[in-house]
């Protein structure tokens, strides 16, 4: 097969080469004995010392393909007749592989048992929130000169620091999902601004949890207003320059304005969220076209009928398959949907999105050869991802991890907002701040937002009991505040806000703590526990933070608890402890079909 022409050789698609064996559960390339092969091209000759790992690095199931194809006759040969001897082997070529622990062969006349078949999980059950999962499965039971060509169609670009360095497979993990509003590619000039310098049109924060078992897709209004920082920018010569930052602007400018990358959007994100994105993928508008082809279409429902001459969308009420110019117009619709706006259309797209998860996980997909080299092909060609992230190795540990996942586990839901109030005709949204900062702070302790599986654990019953009991006035809590590691002059903003909102008068600014601590606490002695636990209630500290020991004096020698503000600091009236279940927010779960209104 030829690798410049993707694997076709006499106008047969390679995908249609791949066949399911039924014994081991596997895909197998099946190759005619009826006409002569073209001899396949093997890889370059790699440098002395290399060999070895250039052949580690070949799939498996390219020694698989390349046994099936040297299986078959040549051309004119003549098959061994019943109970002749066989030619002696060529002792130049390699020796086969040998299987380990191969079962004995069953006696003559008797099957033996077929061995059970790997689960379709182990296979190829992966995903991602850009449709990567199954993009890099694809390629798991492919050649290694297609794992090349592969690698040849990946287009990277720096994360300029601005990311943790990559994901970690015992780590939470945070990827960065940017859709742009760049007009590149054929068919797209036609969209409302052509000359755009591709913008975060669409934005969402993909958290899963350290334990796989659930995943926050957190979508990002375009005209949320938010503080764009100092961004160091890698440049084409190699060099680097620092695009100043901006205050008080859209949260789509990010990205594309004044030269701005996706490692400023990523930069924009950690500002906004207190969450440092790991990677980033960004697609533009071919990624939705030609992703929903290559699965044959994704189902959407919609409960009125929508006519939207700006996004060219026009579908009666009821449920229809779409793909290709038609998928695109149905995530870039707004004025028919909803109150008309981008929240309206951040919805439909979370609904989009869900459906595509469940069509990626579908027997339909899974289960066909031609869709997976498809998606293979269409992902790669589409999606554009950090310097962390820029090879098909790379992309398959990270769909690995992501596999693990089930849909009804993954909560879609948006940063809270509120209209604008500096703006009369109302066009930008900000923060709704009181229920965003839990939000923020249910990701950043990798809290789940369904009732499936909290990631907390939940404090043991002696740990828990400090919370319980009677609770004494503020103005009788003393205390004495030590910054541990939080931000300078937390210790003093703590004692202002105690002093003049809570009425815990009988505190003071006692300055450092000797060392730094990770986590906020408070130390008191057995007789202050009333103390404590309305201290508590006003800090919003768990039962864990409280430290029973022994008294000490404040600089008027009176008895006094010790709190010591950690790194987990938020600010002044900002609750320390992550919420146990979601606030009041619009949230929906991937395996939910829902319609458009």
């Amino acid at each position: 097969m030829d690798a410049q022409g993707r694997g076709r050789a006499g106008n047969i698609d390679p995908a249609d080469q791949w066949v399911l064996n039924p014994h081991t559960g596997e895909y197998e390339l099946r190759l005619s004995p009826s006409a002569p092969q073209s001899a396949v091209p093997g890889p370059r000759r790699a440098a002395p010392g290399r060999a070895g790992a250039r052949r580690a690095r070949t799939a498996p199931s390219a020694q698989g393909a390349a046994s099936s194809a040297s299986a078959a006759p040549a051309p004119g040969a003549t098959a061994l007749a019943p109970g002749r001897d066989a030619p002696a082997p060529d002792r130049t070529a390699p020796p086969r592989r040998r299987r380990r622990a191969a079962p004995e062969a069953p006696p003559p006349g008797r099957r033996g048992r077929r061995p059970a078949k790997k689960t379709r999980g182990k296979r190829i059950l992966l995903w991602t929130g850009g449709s990567l999962a199954f993009v890099v499965l694809a390629t798991a039971g492919t050649a290694y000169f297609y794992l090349e060509h592969l690698n040849g169609n990946i287009e990277s670009l720096s994360d300029d620091g601005a990311s943790t360095g990559g994901f970690r497979k015992d780590q939470p993990i945070n990827i960065l999902l940017i859709g742009t509003d760049k007009r590149t590619g054929a068919g797209n000039e036609g969209y409302g601004d052509a000359g755009s310098a591709g913008h975060a049109d669409t934005t969402i924060l993909l958290h899963v949890s350290k334990d796989r078992s659930n995943a926050t897709a957190l979508s990002i209004p375009r005209d949320l207003i938010v503080d764009i920082p100092d961004c160091p920018t890698k440049q084409e010569d190699g060099s680097t320059k620092i695009i100043p930052g901006e205050q008080g602007v859209r949260f789509n400018t990010s990205l594309g304005q004044d030269g701005r990358t996706p490692s400023c959007t990523m930069r924009t994100v950690t500002e906004l969220t207190g969450v440092t994105p790991d990677n980033f993928m960004v697609a533009d508008f071919n990624a939705v076209k030609t992703l929903t082809t290559a699965v044959g279409g994704v189902e959407v429902c919609l409960a009125k009928d929508i006519d939207d001459p700006d996004s060219h969308l026009k579908l009666p009420a009821g449920t229809h398959t779409i793909q290709g110019e038609q998928a695109l117009a149905f995530v870039r619709t707004r004025h028919s949907v909803g109150f008309g706006g981008d929240l309206s259309r951040i919805g439909i797209q979370q609904q989009f999105l869900s459906a595509l998860m469940r069509k990626l996980k579908s027997n339909d997909t899974l289960t066909s050869p031609s869709k997976m080299l498809k998606l293979a092909e269409a992902g790669t060609e589409a999606l554009t991802v950090d310097s962390q992230l820029n090879s098909i190795g790379k992309l398959k540990d990270l769909g690995l991890e992501l596999g693990k996942l089930d849909t009804k586990n993954l909560t879609f839901t948006t940063v809270p907002v509120v209209d604008n109030p500096n703006e009369t005709v109302k066009s930008t949204v900000v923060l709704s701040e009181a229920k965003a900062e839990q939000v923020f702070a249910m990701i950043q302790d990798d809290v789940s937002f369904t009732a499936v599986a909290q990631q907390k654990k939940k404090e043991s019953a002696a740990v828990a009991a400090r919370l319980k009991g009677a609770k004494a006035d503020p103005a009788e809590v003393r205390v004495r505040i030590l910054n541990g590691g939080a931000e300078d002059g937390a210790a003093q903003q703590t004692l202002t806000w105690l002093q003049n909102e809570e009425g815990v008068t009988k505190s003071e600014n006692a300055g450092d703590a000797p060392e730094d601590l990770s986590k906020t606490t408070l130390e008191y002695a057995p007789g202050q526990a009333d103390q404590a636990r309305r201290l508590a209630d006003i800090l919003g500290l768990s039962g864990s933070a409280m430290k029973p020991g022994e008294s000490v004096t404040n600089s008027q020698g009176l008895p006094t608890m010790t709190l010591t503000l950690g790194k987990d600091y938020k600010g002044a009236g900002v609750k320390l402890n992550a919420p146990q279940k979601a606030p009041d927010v619009d949230k929906s779960t991937a395996d939910k079909v829902q319609c458009a209104k």
